[in-house]
């Protein structure tokens, strides 16, 4: 196990507040970041939250918790190797939701064989992203799938 791995429920936490009031001309996105390390999940969140409510879960139970709040999330980032429950087997959980049935899941991941984007990808992926990523590919990436 690396560093920041097994923190399970202790990191699980809303980043920005759904219930804020916003300014009533701008529609907030809500992304949903799962993964186990905290210090990718906290990148990733700073990245987005500016333009879009995030809620973060270090493993597939939570994620699966948040997802089930109202407003559901309009996007999921998954890491693929997470303990408990793998980014597979959650973005399928999502699919069977009926809430997150039509959410896009981009995986953001350090398996990067073939096979591995193959598994991704059948497992309802809109994308998939392998780590060392670039800054601007993850935005792109995140900014079409929220778009349509």
């Amino acid at each position: 196990m690396g560093p920041g791995r097994g923190i399970g429920r202790s990191y699980n936490a809303a980043v920005s507040d759904p219930t804020a009031v916003k300014p009533a001309a701008i529609h907030r996105k809500r992304i949903l970041i799962v993964d186990d390390d905290p210090a990718i999940a906290r990148m990733l969140a700073r990245l987005f939250e500016r333009e879009h409510d995030i809620v973060v879960a270090g493993d597939g139970a939570s994620a699966i918790a948040l997802a089930s709040q109202d407003p559901a999330p309009d996007l999921a980032l998954l890491d693929v190797m997470m303990p408990e429950m793998d980014g597979l087997t959650l973005a399928a959980r999502f699919k069977a939701m009926p809430q997150t049935r039509r959410m896009p899941v981009i995986f953001i991941t350090a398996k990067s064989t073939p096979m591995d984007v193959i598994r991704g990808i059948q497992a309802g992926a809109r994308n998939y992203i392998a780590k060392p990523f670039r800054i601007d590919d993850v935005r792109d990436k995140v900014h079409k799938a929220l778009r349509g």
